[in-house]
């Protein structure tokens, strides 16, 4: 049951972090809401399963949770850009 509330908290997590890093990243507009916030979730279970792997701490707690979730947000709206931008 608590691996089960870690995976949404991630998604949840992720979701906000996605839509803060399309703000951060300016690529608001240019993605649409539902693709920042799916890369934001993207990156947020990607930033917590290396977090867990490397730290192997199953909670590293509401702040850091967030952060990780956030940098693996912007790293993945990051690649998104930058694979768009070569087409």
């Amino acid at each position: 049951m608590e691996l089960a509330f870690g995976f949404l908290g991630w998604i949840i997590f992720g979701g906000i972090a996605g839509w803060l890093a399309s703000k951060v990243m300016k690529t608001d507009e240019q993605m649409g809401v539902w693709a920042n916030i799916g890369a934001g979730v993207a990156g947020g279970l990607i930033g917590g399963a290396i977090l867990g792997f490397v730290l192997g701490a199953e909670s590293a707690g509401f702040f850091w949770s967030f952060v990780t979730a956030f940098v693996g947000a912007c790293l993945v709206i990051g690649i998104i850009k930058a694979v768009k931008g070569r087409k």
